[in-house]
Order: C-alpha cells, then structure tokens, then sequence
C-alpha cells in the first residue's frame, strides 16, 4: 500500500503527462497512485485504458493526496487551471513542464514556493528526453530528490543555477527535436530529388543522425574534431561544407535559435502575469 507521500498527480493528460506517466510504470510505480486531471474526454479514456491510473474532469479534494503535482498543461491554460486546483495542492511539490511560464507565477498562483520548473523535450516519449531543471530556492535537497526520481524515467536531465537560462534551454532542447526533424526532412528530400527511393533515403537520413549522435555521446572529442575527421580537403564532404559555410547555415540557424529564446521570454510576459 503506497502511502499519501508517494502520490503523484498530473494537471494536464498529453504526450508529455503520458511520457513521464509511462516512465514511472515501467519503474514500478503502482498506477493506483497517480492520477490526472484531463477535460476532455477521449483523452481520459485513454489514460484510463492504457496505463490504469485514476483520471478526473477537473481538479477536486482527491487531489491532496499527491506529494507532488506534475504540470504539463499549455502555457496559456495554466493561470486558470492553478486557480482551481490551488486549494487542494497546498502541501505539495509542483513540478511544472509548461514552456515559457516562470516560476515567479507559478508560485504566486498556487501560494506556495515548492516549485521546481522544467523544460523537457518529446523524445522522452521514447525514453531518450532531454530535460533541463531549475528549482526555487525554497525546494529542499528531498524535494529535488524526488523530482531526479520522476525525471529520469524519460531520458537525461540537468539542473540549471539560474532560471533565465531555461530560455536558453527551451531555444536548444526544448524547440531542437524540431530542428533535427527538419534537417531530417531536407536530407531525404534530397536524396530522393538525387534519384533514390523515398524509404530509402529515410532509412538514410534518419539512421545518419541517430549513428552521428551516438558517436558524438560516446566520444570524448570535441565536435568539430569528429567533424574535421569526415571532412578530408577536397573530398565530397569538404564540398558540402564549404557550400554551407558561404551560405552562412550556421549564423542563420543561430538566428533562429536566438528568435525561439525570445518567443519563450514572451510567452513568460504573455501568459504569466500576475
């Protein structure tokens, strides 16, 4: 029998509620103590179906239960839905996994100071999350502790010392599966446009960056090292490169990563105001 300490909660039923949901399953975390709030309907059964946890329409007393609240709710919905569920979280810890929204509001629409803040990617979906933490000064050694524990189940995560840096994060894990995908894309689009089959040329692409990414991890070696060794002077891939280079890939994609950190202070602005 799990005691009221080990309940967790989760306001918000999505992908990422159902990511971390199915790492703490696999875990051994008993279903039976965790439940989630969810409106809409098709998205309850669905919870409820696969991984048998307790699911509510709206928040209620059932609630005060859990240890900890885990917030994985859009940013623009989440002033209401603290405002409803306020009353029967105050003892616990809150976790939240909501782009954008700092914990400044966080604390001040639940009355509590136990807010620890989280940017997580979607590959945690298959275990393989990146997720950067911040943690208000109130949260205590336990508590975060305790945040490791849920966290882990969905890949590697690491604690950040200043909370502005989360937008940093948001620009470059958060957002970057986003950016992988897109290069994915480019990479078949071209193959095919070369003359090879479509599936082909993903099973191509899509093997090229999961292998260059697992070098990478494995490596000791800075990158531009394993880069340098696949680049020999007037081979094929310096041909590449050089192509990239005068068209300034690299400064533009920088570009656009300064453009997602801004987007995330804005929506801090946005939908955090007190």
């Amino acid at each position: 029998m799990t005691t009221h300490h080990d309940h967790i909660a989760f306001i918000g039923g999505g992908n990422m509620a159902s990511a971390i949901i199915g790492g703490l399953l696999k875990r051994g975390t008993p279903a039976s103590s965790i439940q989630v709030v969810e409106p809409f309907e098709a998205q309850r059964h669905k919870l409820s179906e696969q991984f048998g946890v307790q699911v509510h329409e709206t928040a209620n007393a059932q609630l005060a239960s859990a240890a900890l609240v885990v917030w994985a709710v859009k940013p623009q919905t989440f002033k209401d839905a603290a405002l409803q569920t306020r009353f029967h979280t105050r003892a616990a810890l809150h976790l939240s996994v909501a782009a954008g929204i700092r914990s400044d509001s966080i604390a001040h629409w639940l009355g509590t100071e136990h807010v620890v803040r989280a940017m997580p990617n979607t590959p945690a979906l298959v275990g393989k999350g990146m997720t950067a933490l911040f943690a208000r000064p109130a949260v205590s050694l336990a508590g975060r502790d305790r945040v490791d524990k849920v966290i882990k189940t969905t890949g590697e995560h690491l604690w950040l010392a200043e909370e502005s840096q989360l937008d940093a994060v948001t620009a470059l894990s958060g957002s970057g599966p986003a950016y992988v995908f897109y290069f994915i894309e480019a990479m078949i689009e071209a193959g095919v446009a070369m003359g090879l089959p479509r599936e082909q040329a993903h099973k191509l692409a899509v093997g090229t960056f999961v292998g260059a990414s697992a070098l990478a991890q494995a490596s000791d070696e800075p990158i531009e090292i394993l880069r340098s060794r696949v680049t020999s002077k007037g081979g094929t891939t310096y041909a590449a490169i050089t192509s990239m280079e005068q068209d300034n890939v690299k400064a533009l994609f920088m570009r656009a990563m300064v453009a997602a950190q801004q987007r995330a202070k804005e929506m801090g602005n946005e939908f955090g105001s007190a």
